[in-house]
């Protein structure tokens, strides 16, 4: 069987850079195309069988567009889209088959699972808080990951995640409420990334947490997506269906 020809978009970026890393060594895929800022994504796009784009969000709408188009597999580890560029997304997915998710680490992805079981064990008498850190580059905030978390606890609760997730506190805010998922996003040096979520109750607290200490754990689930999705139909994916943890 011949190797699975990727695209990676945004390959001069960190995370492009370990993916490259990642890439060597599978003999299931091959780079065929590296593009960044200035490249011209639409002409390379011929040369792939799948694209993985960790570049921007304003760019997502075009990339899906041309993967449509074209019939290519789509992964996306981009964070901080509008609901318009979702939008774009869930329709290319009526095309190709798109994994997209907020975090590509099986570690990571195993917390949402727990996260999820946690709270509807624990029940509502606890106070819900998720707290992430990351890098001072990092621009979007919360991070992709930390907003899926306190969507899950929303998902359990029956709350809304643009209703009920207060994002941190200051001055005289008042008693914390009953339904309120407290959001809070710490930047510095260069952390990768950090994820907290903790079940406050009167005399017990519980906490989840996962740390990442390298890009590449990544990287290596960004191609695991990509290797999955090529066995797939057309449709919109995360990672929790590429673990089988749905």
């Amino acid at each position: 069987m011949n190797p699975l020809r990727l695209l990676i978009n945004g390959s001069k970026g960190r995370m492009g850079q370990a993916i490259l890393a990642a890439v060597k060594g599978d003999p299931a895929v091959t780079v065929a195309a590296e593009i960044d800022h200035g490249d011209d994504f639409l002409a390379a796009v011929p040369l792939c069988d799948a694209v993985i784009d960790f570049s921007h969000p304003t760019l997502t709408e075009g990339i899906a567009k041309a993967c449509a188009e074209a019939g290519k597999i789509l992964v996306i580890g981009t964070t901080g889209h509008t609901d318009a560029q979702v939008a774009a997304i869930r329709e290319a997915a009526k095309t190709i088959p798109v994994v997209f998710a907020p975090n590509f680490s099986v570690g990571v992805n195993t917390l949402f699972w727990l996260t999820r079981k946690a709270a509807e064990i624990l029940g509502p008498d606890f106070d819900l808080e998720v707290v992430e850190m990351h890098h001072r580059l990092k621009k979007d905030s919360p991070s992709g990951t930390a907003k899926r978390l306190a969507e899950i606890l929303a998902e359990v609760r029956d709350l809304e995640y643009n209703r009920d997730v207060r994002h941190g506190r200051e001055g005289i805010v008042g008693e914390r409420t009953r339904t309120e998922i407290g959001m809070h996003a710490i930047r510095g040096g260069d952390v990768v990334g950090d994820h907290t979520v903790i079940y406050a109750n009167i005399g017990e607290r519980v906490e989840l947490t996962h740390k990442a200490s390298s890009r590449d754990t990544f990287a290596r689930g960004s191609v695991r997506a990509t290797k999955w999705a090529a066995t797939q139909p057309a449709g919109l994916y995360d990672m929790q269906d590429v673990l089988g943890l749905r």
